[in-house]
């Protein structure tokens, strides 16, 4: 999650080396209330997989996040963890103050929007990855990677939601353009109507051609690119 960028360093890109791929796909989550926990993942709204109970002495049950392609798995025997010891578990949301208000909706508890003291790392906050001072609010100039809010599940295990919209150069395959939900695809449509209605503004006159415009927009804006102006 860090916001610095970071030079490419793939033994793999070299054109006579062929590339595995290895899709991060499971994080495995220690409770101590199985049906507990799987009421409560329910609740948000997250899709079931699977739930498989053998009757004796294992059960496993798996959700998945909407729009997620890594799920989390829990249940009876599937990992010596203390329950409750999972924390930073990091859900990437475009919009964090909608996604905090669907988790109200759902009689979730969680904190209000912060953001960090300027890189304070000791504190008496709840550590996180950019600090442990938390100050109240989003960030003050809505920088993509600043935003947050927490919540924890029954046993304690704690989840973050950082508010991503523009990634940082060479985090997204510029070639490549993909939106996780149809949420994620309006909030990249509406940050780019509002900045064609600036460019208009600069302009002085209507762009007929801003299909193209908002396309160009929010490939650049997905992949860190410079935007267009």
């Amino acid at each position: 999650m860090s916001t610095k960028p970071v030079r490419a360093n793939d033994p793999t890109s070299d054109a006579g080396v062929a590339r595995l791929d290895m899709k991060f796909e499971i994080v495995v989550i220690p409770v101590s209330d199985v049906d507990r926990a799987k009421e409560f993942y329910g609740r948000l709204g997250w899709r079931l997989d699977a739930d498989y109970d053998n009757g004796k002495d294992f059960r496993v049950i798996q959700f998945t996040p909407p729009g997620s392609g890594c799920s989390i798995i829990f249940g009876k025997n599937v990992t010596p963890a203390t329950p409750g010891s999972a924390q930073g578990l990091y859900l990437i949301v475009s919009d964090i103050q909608a996604a905090r208000k669907a988790l109200l909706d759902r009689d979730v508890e969680i904190t209000e929007v912060f953001h960090d003291s300027a890189g304070v790392y000791a504190g008496t906050d709840e550590p996180y990855l950019f600090g442990r001072v938390r100050v109240s609010g989003p960030d003050a100039e809505h920088r993509s990677y600043r935003s947050f809010a927490s919540f924890r599940d029954p046993d304690g295990n704690g989840w973050l939601f950082q508010e991503i919209t523009t990634r940082l150069p060479g985090r997204i395959d510029p070639a490549t353009t993909t939106f996780a939900s149809a949420n994620d695809l309006a909030s990249a449509f509406r940050r780019a109507e509002a900045a064609h209605g600036e460019h208009e503004k600069r302009t002085g006159q209507r762009d007929a051609n801003w299909p193209d415009w908002y396309a160009a927009y929010m490939v650049a804006e997905q992949a860190g690119g410079e935007l267009p102006q």
